[in-house]
């Protein structure tokens, strides 16, 4: 794999990281064209991809991404939290918007070297990983609504902290009525760049009634709930760990999958369902819906202390981080940040 050195290093950030507000030095890419496939794979510094005003993904929205997390453990050894769940996710998500399916094996040697290239960028502080964000789009000159022939590749890296500025104190959703997100048969369980642009009128809304997040409902009934904007919901009802149901207009969370698994090795029961939002608010009001939160690989363990719906909050334990919340978090980021042993392989070392 070639790659190409950077004579020119940026200043690391100091203080407060936010989320993706700043870039390491170099950058993976590869290409895709009918006569050669995928090729020309290369780890290079940092720079900016020009595009044609024709470019296909700036008109027909063509394109998807990924979201993952690497971590220095205290052996200084960089460690990746399940790559090969978002390498799979991610061709699932190319099948979906017809671009061509990549190598898996050379995505990940390359996102292996540019990583060990970018070590330094990995933060330690508590809380704090290097976000890493692979996408795809096409790059067809061309106008007409059709799937492209030509992709880039690409993916860069970005040391962050906690997603959400109120870190672990509980968030607050709006629950979303009028708009939807996704409908089944739709793009919603792929992670593609659409459902996100569809998504922020109703993200603004909620920010300027001072709530973090949207909770969206499905798109038939506006009866179920579905997910947040940034996350997978999870509810505490009746003392078992309940998460919607994958109907196909959720995406499949590799944290998720992660959370249920953690919570079956607990002792917890977990249940997968249509959830009403109706449920949600009747049982936080009569105690039986002890604890919410929201799951990630940008926010992880996300609790949530209140939710508005029909024109009131609706407060979920006193508005504080749930003790079953607590130790999913405890156990998860302690597998990630190697303070807790890894019995179920979840973190692949960067060799």
């Amino acid at each position: 794999m070639k790659i190409t050195i950077s004579t020119e290093k940026k200043q690391k950030p100091v203080g407060p990281l936010g989320f993706g507000k700043y870039f390491t030095d170099h950058m993976f890419k590869m290409y895709y064209t009918p006569e050669k496939g995928w090729h020309g794979a290369e780890v290079a510094p940092y720079e900016r991809i020009s595009l044609d005003p024709s470019t296909t993904v700036l008109h027909y929205g063509q394109g998807i991404f990924e979201g993952m997390k690497a971590y220095l453990s205290p052996q200084n050894e960089i460690k990746l939290f399940r790559p090969d769940e978002n390498m799979s996710r991610m061709n699932r998500s190319a099948t979906r918007m017809c671009i061509p399916n990549f190598p898996e094996d050379v995505v990940m040697e390359g996102l292996f070297e540019l990583l060990k290239i970018e070590k330094e960028w990995i933060p330690t502080s508590e809380g704090t990983s290097l976000y890493i964000r692979p996408s795809i789009i096409a790059t067809d000159e061309m106008l007409g609504v059709h799937s492209g022939h030509n992709y880039i590749f690409f993916i860069i890296l970005s040391p962050v902290g906690a997603y959400y500025a109120e870190g672990l104190k509980p968030v607050s959703i709006y629950v979303e009525e009028t708009y939807v997100r996704a409908v089944v048969g739709g793009t919603g369980e792929a992670k593609c760049i659409g459902n996100y642009a569809g998504s922020l009128i109703a993200g603004e809304k909620a920010q300027k009634a001072g709530y973090s997040q949207v909770l969206w409902l499905d798109a038939k009934e506006r009866k179920f709930v579905e997910e947040v904007g940034a996350m997978n919901m999870f509810f505490v009802i009746d003392g078992i760990l309940t998460t919607p149901k994958l109907t196909g207009s959720i995406l499949p969370g590799i944290t998720r999958k992660t959370i249920l698994e953690i919570g079956r090795s607990l002792g917890y029961k977990t249940e997968e369902r249509k959830i009403s939002i109706e449920e949600v608010a009747e049982k936080a009001k009569n105690g039986k819906l002890t604890e919410a939160f929201g799951t990630g690989t940008a926010a992880v363990v996300s609790p949530v202390g209140k939710l508005f719906y029909k024109g009131e909050d609706v407060v979920i334990n006193g508005n504080q981080m749930g003790e079953i919340t607590q130790k999913l978090y405890d156990m998860l980021t302690g597998i990630q940040n190697s303070k807790i042993s890894d019995t179920k392989g979840y973190m692949v070392t960067v060799k």
